[in-house]
């Protein structure tokens, strides 16, 4: 059975083919392996909110020439460059990140930059991203760290501290976390109100009284 291969981060490559071509729902869901209704929300903007959209041209896993030619033909199909850019992705990710000591000092305005524009990562995925601790994290957002007069918050990607496929990968594993966070709490609210709704059901039922009172 041969294997379907997706671009590096399918949500995000989607996000931008939506924004940035004419193709439909169908082939670009087909291309990152999702349903046409996701897709449909990327349009509405409804889903991917914050994900930053991922160009297949320039990370080499699409030509102009084959987004045109699908662009003319919605009975056609994009098919992905074979190359070892995922390979290589995916290989890096199982390595401990390492940082060149020339630039561990810019760890922290990194920190402060993400906590800063990007509240709903966690501090594990953070430290994951630029290679600091959790306790260096916790100081910056808790504004206890030693040196935080002079910490400026600054893109750890312009600081080569990660990449936006990172970034992107984490911000969309941060966005997911959030949705079944919010479908845990609306589902605890709707039981507490149909306890609430039961009690005050059997407050209100009157009494029966006895008969021979």
């Amino acid at each position: 059975m041969k294997t379907i291969k997706l671009p590096l981060m399918p949500k995000a490559t989607a996000i931008w083919l939506v924004d940035n071509t004419s193709l439909s729902f169908r082939q670009i869901g087909d291309f990152c392996g999702m349903h046409e209704l996701e897709i449909k929300g990327i349009a509405d903007g409804e889903v991917g909110i914050g994900i930053k959209g991922l160009n297949p041209i320039t990370s080499g896993q699409l030509t102009k020439e084959e987004i045109e030619k699908c662009e003319k033909d919605e009975g056609e199909t994009l098919h992905i460059i074979e190359n070892e850019i995922s390979e290589k992705t995916e290989q890096s990710k199982k390595k401990k990140k390492y940082t060149p000591l020339s630039k561990r000092q810019d760890r922290p305005d990194a920190v402060y930059w993400l906590i800063r524009n990007h509240p709903e990562l966690k501090d594990s995925q953070v430290a994951r991203l630029v290679g600091s601790t959790k306790n260096t994290i916790d100081a910056i957002r808790k504004r206890t760290h030693w040196n935080m007069n002079n910490i400026r918050p600054q893109d750890p990607i312009g600081l080569g501290l990660c990449r936006q496929i990172e970034l992107d990968e984490a911000l969309e594993k941060a966005e997911r976390s959030l949705k079944r966070a919010q479908k845990k709490k609306e589902k605890e609210e709707r039981q507490r109100l149909a306890e609430n709704v039961e009690v005050a059901e059997v407050a209100e039922s009157p009494i029966v009284q006895n008969p021979e009172e």
